[in-house]
């Protein structure tokens, strides 16, 4: 397996490449996995989220476990919607609860497919060999506004939020799924533990089925949705999802308050 991040430099610009005992061998890029012969320490660059995702598509209902807690039925095809690029933060930086929101924000560990190559109409097999590696996603989700306005549920408007797409730390390619579990931490209380051979469409179904209706380009991200013990976040707790050969995925919910008096701060300078 090979472990891949993305950083950005002392000077401002992002570098990204295969890691291994504590440095980074650059490459061109994620869609162009060229070396560039370059070799830098980990310990003066800050870690990114480590794809920049054109979109997000994020699954529901994808585990035989939480269709029966919920009586589903188990979709035929991958039901899915779309996250915005720019909610997208890596692993330590902070959700940051809307300002216009006070209500219940939702944490939901998932593993995520990272795209690399661009794919459409793509056969099983085609679909498995687009697949770059795997990295781990938070899909969080401003809950009461779901079903705020009875005539339409803002699936889009409640998990789009800027920072609601958390990913990381890395991207591990030749990663056998069909033998990890994801556990989900709450302020260090077991949430989540679910295997993920439980679901529905394995991963080279989602991307084969879902580059049926969309074109997936290099660096996008499937988030394959989650199982069981999805739940609140608090202000000020953190979350941390982790799948054994992939890593740890920690983020923090600022609150309000925090965030307000941090900007104001700011501004007084």
């Amino acid at each position: 397996m090979d472990t891949w991040m993305r950083f950005m430099s002392s000077d401002g610009g992002i570098v990204f490449g295969r890691v291994e005992g504590g440095y980074l061998h650059e490459y061109a890029s994620l869609d162009h996995p060229v070396p560039t012969g370059a070799v830098l320490s980990t310990r003066a660059l800050t870690p990114l989220a480590p794809c920049a995702p054109g979109k997000i598509i994020a699954l529901w209902n994808n585990y035989h476990a939480l269709a029966a807690k919920l009586d589903k039925p188990v979709p035929t095809h991958p039901l899915f919607l779309l996250k915005p690029a720019g909610s997208v933060i890596g692993s330590g930086e902070p959700i940051r609860r809307p300002l216009s929101y006070a209500g219940k924000i939702v944490y939901e560990g998932e593993l995520g497919i990272v795209i690399g190559r661009r794919c459409r109409d793509a056969s099983v097999e085609e679909a498995s060999a687009a697949i770059f590696g795997y990295t781990l996603v938070n899909d969080v989700t401003a809950a009461d506004l779901l079903n705020e306005n009875p005539h339409f549920a803002q699936w889009a408007r409640a998990k789009g939020f800027d920072t609601f797409c958390c990913i990381g730390p890395s991207i591990v390619s030749g990663f056998d799924w069909r033998q990890g579990r994801l556990v989900t931490l709450l302020d260090g209380v077991e949430r989540q533990n679910y295997p993920l051979d439980d679901m529905v469409f394995s991963p080279a179904e989602q991307v084969s089925l879902l580059s049926q209706d969309l074109t997936l380009e290099p660096g996008d991200v499937i988030a394959c949705g989650t199982s069981v013990g999805v739940g609140s976040i608090k202000d000020g707790a953190t979350v941390s999802i982790t799948i054994d050969g992939i890593g740890t995925l920690s983020n923090t919910l600022t609150a309000v308050q925090a965030a307000t008096q941090t900007a104001a701060t700011i501004a007084a300078v």
